[in-house]
């Protein structure tokens, strides 16, 4: 009830005040486990890429959205679980691999944490394991002009998003170069979706 109230607010607001436009939404399975993969530029990113598709999408936050216990309810209602960044959290890792185990969407985002420029930020290796852990295939998921939103001139940026082709990671998981690599492929998919969001708009 709860996430799908914000799902529609969230929809209309994308829609309506930011011209927002969506391509590959066909490429996100039905049903079953999927990670779906996104750059991260603001914190619109989460109800942005949730809020474009029908099937609900979980997510890791920081520890400290949930320390208020409205802003906290409201998020643990809409399928976001506490993550401590910094540091390795085991406990939000399994939460992640149960979401998969339950067959359904686990939203992340492989550069950590957000590139106030817009411009894409070397993965970490966590996306990359979970898909390793679970064999949940990956969505590569472009965002673009996220980072405008509070900082451009008083205008309201048009809003892209590109969600792409499943890939699955078919390296040995307890390698660090086949995680490594995996990783970077991820974020070569996305940069090649961003490019071709660019050429469009």
């Amino acid at each position: 009830m709860v996430y799908g109230f914000f799902q529609y607010l969230f929809r209309f607001i994308f829609y309506v005040i930011f011209r927002t436009r969506v391509y590959g939404r066909e490429n996100i399975p039905a049903e079953g486990a999927v990670i779906l993969a996104a750059n991260h530029a603001s914190n619109a990113d989460p109800p942005l890429m949730a809020s474009l598709i029908e099937r609900p999408v979980s997510y890791m936050a920081k520890i400290e959205l949930f320390e208020n216990p409205i802003f906290g309810g409201i998020i643990r209602r809409c399928h976001a679980f506490p993550v401590k960044r910094g540091e390795s959290d085991r406990g939000a890792i399994k939460t992640a691999v149960q979401v998969l185990k339950e067959k359904r969407i686990l939203g992340l985002f492989p550069e950590g944490t957000r590139s106030k420029t817009g411009e894409l930020k070397k993965p970490e290796a966590g996306v990359a394991l979970i898909a390793a852990m679970t064999g949940a295939p990956i969505v590569p998921v472009a965002i673009l002009n996220t980072h405008r939103i509070f900082a451009n001139g008083g205008k309201i940026p048009a809003l892209r998003v590109m969600y792409g082709a499943p890939i699955s990671f078919q390296g040995d998981r307890k390698s660090k170069e086949s995680l490594d690599a995996f990783s970077n492929e991820i974020m070569a998919r996305i940069a090649a979706m961003r490019d071709d969001l660019k050429s469009m708009s």
